[in-house]
């Protein structure tokens, strides 16, 4: 164990907010810190402990001095050990509440910050699990995470993902590996919602599946009765179509500008035993929309699934117009009574901007609207709430 007294001292200047970080906030800004020489050289992913401007000790954090978020905090004890038990405990905590959530091992595990572990991403499969460790603390501790998470899961399969933009601002690498046992040579199926969808953890696109939109899933296919004709754009594997099929639509057209995405949409509407009422279309999004309304095409929901056309503050107007675009687009093939389903990944675009640019796109294409549900990430995402970026996903159901 590396004592406290150990450990290098990272210090806040004067101006920045220690009361927040004492009372949860778990990033440290690189310009909040008396950054001097020896904290430049403390490498990434080592443990420190952070104090306040008066040097009063506040937690023990994990440093990147390559990274804008210099400090994540791991543990309020500055002497803690990270440690096997430190990891099961945490693990054994998060996986009660799936648990208790749960009947079947599919759902996301750890949930970063909010789980108690900065930077990782957990989401289980049955008996694999993917991990990304988006953070180089995470890193720095990738196998004892690993050997707890067999542990305390039972999980016979560990695939790490290195993919996505949050790596890169760490500073690491993007090499995905097979931590224990063996890389699944196929997709897995994935029960969820009365449907059956196929996940590809090792190929597919972060961990293989979102598990986030399970709920939003299951209140748009309330929306369907059993002639409904459904269109689920940025379908990925399936999400929203497959769902709204599981609960009685007639047909479904999925639309993605992945091929690949989409024939794992069709293996899982056969594997779901609705192939014979489901359909794909590749292609870019704003221009099938635009396809569609020139054909006069009209369905029973229309649900628009993007990924984060705001993922920073600096892309936040280039995003809402883009929210706005993609709603004014989809409204025009809404039915009269039909329902309309727009959703968000965006941090950076809270829910009002989001629900905002929504109505006005709704509004241009001529379209009145109720607004009728608004959703957000199932319960195995939970949130931290002194950090609004772990709130990040959110979608709203219109009646047209």
């Amino acid at each position: 164990m590396t004592q406290a007294v150990d450990r290098p001292r990272i210090r806040l200047k004067p101006k920045a907010n220690a009361r927040g970080l004492r009372h949860g906030f778990p990033w440290v800004y690189a310009n909040d810190i008396v950054t001097d020489r020896r904290t430049r050289k403390i490498p990434a992913g080592a443990l420190a402990v952070l104090e306040d401007d008066k040097r009063a000790p506040i937690a023990l954090v994990a440093v990147n001095p390559e990274s804008k978020i210099i400090c994540r905090v791991l543990d309020r004890d500055i002497e803690a050990d990270l440690n096997a038990d430190w990891f099961e405990s945490r693990l054994q905590r998060a996986l009660e509440m799936r648990e208790c959530l749960f009947d079947a091992p599919y759902y996301r595990l750890i949930h970063a910050e909010a789980d108690g572990f900065p930077g990782v991403i957990i989401d289980r499969f049955g008996d694999a699990c993917a991990i990304q460790p988006n953070a180089a603390g995470a890193e720095a501790h990738l196998e004892v995470l690993t050997d707890a998470l067999v542990k305390v899961t039972g999980v016979t399969t560990v695939l790490k993902n290195a993919s996505g933009r949050t790596r890169g601002l760490e500073g690491l690498d993007d090499v995905n590996q097979t931590l224990r046992g063996t890389e699944p040579d196929a997709a897995l199926p994935v029960p969820m919602n009365g449907a059956t969808y196929m996940a590809d953890l090792a190929g597919g696109q972060k961990t293989g599946l979102f598990y986030d939109q399970r709920p939003n899933h299951a209140f748009a296919a309330r929306l369907v009765h059993l002639d409904a004709q459904v269109l689920d754009v940025f379908s990925h594997v399936g999400g929203f179509g497959l769902a709204m099929l599981a609960g009685g639509a007639a047909r479904a057209l999925s639309v993605d500008g992945s091929a690949a995405a989409l024939d794992l949409a069709t293996k899982g509407a056969e594997a779901s035993g609705c192939a014979d009422r489901f359909q794909t279309r590749q292609g870019d999004a704003f221009d099938v929309l635009t396809q569609l309304g020139e054909e006069g095409a009209q369905f029973d929901v229309v649900i628009c699934d993007p990924p984060a056309f705001a993922p920073s503050k600096q892309a936040l107007d280039a995003g809402l117009r883009a929210y706005e675009r993609i709603a004014r687009l989809a409204a025009p093939l809404v039915k009269p009574g039909g329902y309309l389903g727009l959703c968000s990944c965006s941090h950076a675009a809270d829910l009002g901007r989001f629900r905002d640019a929504s109505s006005r796109g709704i509004g241009r294409a001529g379209r009145q609207a109720q607004l009728i549900h608004t959703g957000f990430a199932g319960p195995d995402h939970p949130q931290l709430p002194q950090l609004a970026e772990s709130g990040y996903l959110k979608a709203v159901f219109y009646r047209l």
